[in-house]
C-alpha cells in the first residue's frame, strides 16, 4: 500500500482515539525499550519521540495480531511478517488491556465485521436494510447477502 507523506503527517495530528507515553521496542534485533508517545488515529498507530511533533513511524493496523505479553506488556506482529514484532510496555496491566482492546478494534476488518453484524441485526428486527436510506446500491453493500429475516 502506498502512502502520501503529507497525508500521513496530517493524519498524525488529528485527535487520537488513544494516546499515551509507552516504552516501545521495534522489530530490529538488539533494540531496547525506548519511551515513545504512541497515538492511535483511525487504523494507524503513530509513534513519536516524546519531545518531537512529527512521528518517527506509523503502522497500518491491518493483517496484524495484538497479543498480551507478560506483566504490563503487549506486542503487535504482522501476519505476513511474523518476525516484524513491536513490543510495548505500559504503566499498568489495566492500561495494557485498554491498549490491546483499542488496537484490536481499530482495524478495518473489525469495523467491517461489526457493521455487517449490526446491519443484519437491524434487518432481522425491522425487516428493512438500514443502508437503503443512504442510497447505497445492493452491489456495494459490503458484497454480502443480508441474513434471512
Amino acid at each position: 500500500m502506498r502512502y502520501n507523506e503529507k497525508e500521513l503527517l496530517s493524519l498524525s495530528r488529528q485527535r487520537a482515539e488513544k494516546a499515551d507515553e509507552l516504552n516501545m521496542k521495534g522489530p530490529k534485533k538488539g533494540c531496547a525499550l525506548k519511551k515513545r508517545l504512541v497515538k492511535l488515529v483511525a487504523n494507524f498507530l503513530f509513534y513519536f519521540r516524546t519531545d518531537e511533533e512529527e512521528p518517527i513511524g506509523a503502522m497500518l493496523l491491518e493483517h496484524c495480531k495484538v497479543i498480551k505479553d507478560v506483566g504490563t506488556m503487549f506486542s503487535i506482529y504482522f501476519i505476513d511478517e511474523p518476525d516484524r514484532k513491536y513490543t510495548f510496555e505500559c504503566a499498568s496491566s489495566e492500561q495494557r488491556d485498554e491498549w490491546v482492546e483499542a488496537l484490536t478494534n481499530a482495524s478495518y476488518e473489525f469495523m467491517r465485521r461489526s457493521l455487517m453484524f449490526y446491519r443484519n441485526e437491524i434487518l432481522r428486527m425491522t425487516g428493512k436494510d438500514p443502508l437503503e436510506q443512504y442510497g447505497i446500491s445492493e452491489e456495494s453493500r459490503l458484497q454480502i447477502e443480508p441474513a434471512a429475516v
